[in-house]
């Protein structure tokens, strides 16, 4: 990402970058993020509305009903916050957006924070659907702080697996991804998330792990390359989107942010998700996906502060 993007008047004037935050939540004018009401007063501070209706009459700003509600970090700051994010393929770390704002360390955490709070997408409709392939599949990254001892079947595990955190992605080829970090990626924790996310109409396309044998009976059909054959496809039949996906994820965490801890994790992975499910054979440029990540926060807070 050139360092020409952030040449716009948004980036280093407040009112700029409040226009074009109210431009990008309000694209027909003010709306009162408490009773919806699109009627207001204009008050003597700019930037700031008074509800015209009955029962409410609260002031409001852009800001409120957001992930940036009572935030004291400037809008221009929150403005390359949400550029970096949405136009950075692999990622923007804390640190980078510490020396691109020339701000302490601990505002940069908090802006980064909730701008992948904002990404976090919920209340999803199940994914695929008639004669549509929906790919899943578990990966393993970064060490647990208290590793598992034995799988559910009371066998020891192996060093690899046993102090791996769990993930747990599902894409619908060509479309979109849906990712989960787990406790544990045993049987009935992949079949309740594959159950719930994954249309029965779809085509379900895995490995050949025992994880999916039971719930890909619920499914059109299940289909299953065998890896331990060297067998990566066959025919139209792959888990390659899916392992393509975890590429992106691991090169931009090892990369990018170098370390995470596991109770943010999660967050992490809406913001690839995010990132993915907004990409440019999709029809999204960074400019819309910027918007969209706006608009995504809407109703969201973070209310912690720890730096970790």
């Amino acid at each position: 990402m050139g360092a020409n993007i952030f040449k716009a008047a948004r980036f280093h004037d407040e009112a700029a970058a409040r226009a074009w935050f109210e431009e990008a939540r309000w694209p027909n004018g003010p709306v009162c993020p408490r009773c919806g009401s699109k009627e207001h007063f204009a008050t003597k501070i700019e930037g700031r509305y008074r509800c015209k209706a009955k029962g409410c009459r609260k002031d409001f700003t852009v800001m409120v009903g957001t992930v940036m509600e009572r935030s004291h970090a400037k809008l221009t700051q929150w403005a390359v916050a949400f550029t970096m994010a949405a136009a950075s393929k692999k990622g923007f770390s804390a640190h980078q957006l510490h020396r691109q704002l020339g701000c302490q360390y601990n505002t940069a955490w908090f802006l980064h924070h909730r701008v992948m709070e904002a990404m976090r997408q919920g209340g999803l409709e199940p994914m695929g659907g008639e004669g549509q392939v929906v790919e899943v599949d578990e990966t393993y990254y970064g060490k647990m702080e208290e590793p598992h001892a034995k799988t559910t079947r009371g066998r020891e595990f192996s060093q690899h697996y046993g102090n791996k955190r769990s993930i747990v992605s599902l894409v619908e080829r060509g479309g979109k991804v849906r990712s989960f970090h787990v406790p544990r990626a045993d049987k009935a924790t992949v079949a309740k998330i594959v159950r719930e996310n994954i249309k029965q109409e779809s085509r379900l396309h895995t490995d050949e792990s025992f994880l999916y044998r039971t719930v890909g009976k619920d499914f059109a059909t299940h289909e299953t390359v065998k890896h331990a054959a060297y067998e990566y496809a066959r025919g139209d039949v792959t888990t390659n989107t899916v392992e393509g996906y975890f590429g992106i994820f691991k090169r931009g965490m090892k990369g990018v942010y170098q370390h995470c801890s596991e109770k943010h994790l999660h967050r992490y992975l809406a913001e690839y998700d995010f990132r993915y499910n907004h990409r440019e054979t999709l029809g999204w440029n960074d400019e819309a996906r910027t918007i969209a990540a706006i608009r995504s926060g809407e109703g969201k807070r973070l209310t912690y502060h720890p730096v970790d």
